[in-house]
């Protein structure tokens, strides 16, 4: 399919293109049915897809950051997609087996069956975010994919070396039947969401999210939304400040800070932050002795952005917030910076700040003290529900009171990120974070019609008591049924 818009095409054209693509891509999959090995080859084609052409998917996320951490990039776009496209791989055939259920009462003594088939939906669109494009338009496709369906992808218009590597990788190793890739700005953007898609997947900012709903609705497309939001980490007086520190700043640095479950913020007890501060410095400094010309820092992915998070610590400066900039020493960002922005810890955060209700998305912390943790649970369930929440601390009553406390999109117990990893667990958002899931047998489902299918007993006795002309039997039969 030539997905671009060129000069002179109008958008009915492009909608017509994609609705035809979207009819066949249905139709393939519906005639297709339960066919298992197809599945797993398409699965394995995305498996060859990434490891073969790893070296160009680094370089193309260089080109489109300025620069970006070559094994970062391994370890997040390449590794951590396999991961659960194997994982997929493996549990594919006890995924689409039949699910028996109990049929009604009295029925199921006289040869009644229920069950629940898993049906592809048909054609999937995929929008995909810039931060981790590769990852994000290939990872989901575990789930998708072990569902039987096909598959649209729409990547950012802010990564084009990334989005054009892409879509000549899926020309090369797929049908347009199977996969597809439609490449363009905002008004592709929003044609391609507003089209009649089977399910649409959208990840990226809470703020964009209202207006792919409404897109979606006009259709009624359902839709995962896989958003952001500010992850908070609580750090409790039990935890050990040095591991503490380096995960956390391990999590924060990692693309620099431009990740959706990214430690947003830190509610720290009052007892240890002076002490967590100093760890989070020498942690930074442990890792990055270097900056501007390390390559295991990344850069921010345009000056847009950076301006952007320049801002935020403008408005917390003159909101009285105490800057520090955790820089290597004799390096200047102002000038040779390679499109790099330091780390930087905010202390005497307040409320109104910005950096406080926005999504930072940056390499940029603010530090907030708390006195007993029931503060900090509380400070987190008066914003919106987080796609991520960290907890730091050897307390089981703490841990426990924080899990049960609050929601978010999932949990990770001293260190963040790291629920994402987990394969057989379903990674999701909730309330402002998302809706709906994929990974594991969650996301199977969530690419799935659940179809019940209910076979009747061949026996004409046990129906003809519940027909007219009703007689003794059937109130005698209401009476033993309807109670307590």
């Amino acid at each position: 399919m030539e997905s671009e818009l060129k000069k002179g095409e109008t958008k009915g054209l492009l909608e017509k293109e994609l609705q035809n693509l979207i009819k066949k891509q249905r139709a393939a999959a519906l005639s297709e049915g339960i066919n298992i090995e197809r599945r797993m080859n398409r699965i394995d084609r995305v498996i060859s897809l990434l490891v073969e052409n790893s070296e160009q998917i680094v370089n193309a996320l260089k080109e489109d950051f300025g620069h970006r951490s070559p094994e970062g990039s391994l370890a997040t776009d390449i590794f951590g997609t396999l991961s659960s496209l194997k994982y997929a791989k493996r549990n594919l055939r006890k995924w689409v087996r039949p699910s028996k259920r109990r049929s009604l009462f009295p029925l199921g003594l006289f040869g009644a069956k229920t069950r629940i088939e898993y049906q592809p939906l048909g054609s999937v669109g995929v929008i995909v975010p810039w931060n981790f494009p590769f990852n994000l338009a290939f990872g989901p496709l575990g789930s998708i994919f072990s569902a039987g369906n096909r598959v649209i992808i729409k990547p950012s218009e802010f990564t084009p070396s990334s989005s054009d590597l892409t879509k000549r990788l899926v020309l090369e190793y797929f049908d347009e039947e199977e996969i597809s890739v439609i490449i363009g700005g905002p008004e592709v953007g929003a044609t391609f969401c507003s089209q009649p898609f089977d399910h649409l997947l959208f990840t990226g900012s809470t703020s964009v999210a209202p207006s792919i709903l409404r897109s979606a609705a006009e259709n009624l497309v359902p839709v995962t939304l896989e958003l952001g939001g500010k992850s908070p980490v609580i750090v409790s007086d039990t935890a050990d400040l040095k591991r503490t520190a380096i995960r956390i700043m391990a999590g924060k640095t990692l693309n620099a800070g431009q990740i959706c479950l990214a430690p947003d913020y830190l509610l720290v007890d009052k007892k240890v932050s002076e002490r967590l501060i100093r760890e989070l410095k020498l942690a930074t400094k442990h890792m990055f002795p270097t900056m501007i010309n390390n390559p295991d820092y990344s850069s921010i992915i345009n000056q847009r952005h950076r301006e952007r998070l320049n801002s935020l610590l403008d408005d917390a400066e003159g909101k009285g917030a105490e800057l520090i900039e955790l820089k290597p020493k004799g390096e200047n960002f102002l000038t040779e910076h390679q499109g790099k922005m330091p780390p930087y810890l905010v202390l005497s955060t307040s409320g109104d700040m910005a950096i406080m209700t926005d999504e930072i998305f940056g390499p940029i912390l603010p530090v907030i003290e708390y006195d007993h943790i029931q503060e900090a649970i509380s400070f987190i369930n008066e914003r919106p529900r987080p796609l991520g929440l960290y907890f730091f601390g050897s307390n089981k009553m703490e841990e426990e009171a924080v899990v049960q406390g609050t929601v978010s999109g999932g949990v990770a117990i001293n260190d963040v990120l790291a629920h994402i990893m987990q394969d057989d667990a379903p990674f999701g958002g909730v309330g402002d974070s998302g809706t709906g899931s994929y990974h594991g047998y969650e996301g199977f489902k969530n690419f799935s019609h659940s179809k019940t299918v209910f076979t009747q007993t061949p026996y004409e006795f046990p129906l003809k008591i519940t027909r007219p002309p009703y007689g003794t039997g059937i109130r005698r039969f209401l009476e033993i049924m309807i109670r307590k």
